[in-house]
């Protein structure tokens, strides 16, 4: 597939504690960034949500409470994962309704708007 892009585009993908978007937070995101050039670069952040992973959510992305205890958290991380998909279109599967306001809702919680 060839894409002609004109600013890089991010595939990105959340795990999280839950799919309650006021509540939750976020324990593993995965990007995928491709530039116009079509080179790839691809980063994954596992985070400590500061909350307990419910073992439902643990069930279906295999992430637990103890794989994250040593892991820093959302705000150690914003300004990283910011700069890498400030400049890019994002998208991903049921971004809109899910992921993007997720993550959306994790950087207002560190300012960054």
């Amino acid at each position: 597939m060839n894409l002609k892009l004109s600013r890089p585009l991010a595939f990105f993908d959340l795990e999280t504690t839950g799919v309650q978007v006021g509540k939750d937070k976020i324990v593993e995101i995965c990007v995928l960034k491709v530039a116009p050039d079509g080179t790839e670069d691809c980063k994954t952040w596992r985070i400590n949500p500061g909350i307990p992973i419910p073992k439902q959510s643990s069930d279906i992305h295999g992430i637990t409470d103890d794989m994250v205890k040593d892991c820093p958290k959302f705000g150690d991380l914003a300004l990283e994962i910011y700069n890498f998909i400030k400049d890019a279109d994002l998208s991903g599967y049921n971004s809109n309704r899910f992921d993007l306001p997720l993550i959306a809702e994790e950087f207002l919680r560190t300012d960054i708007d």
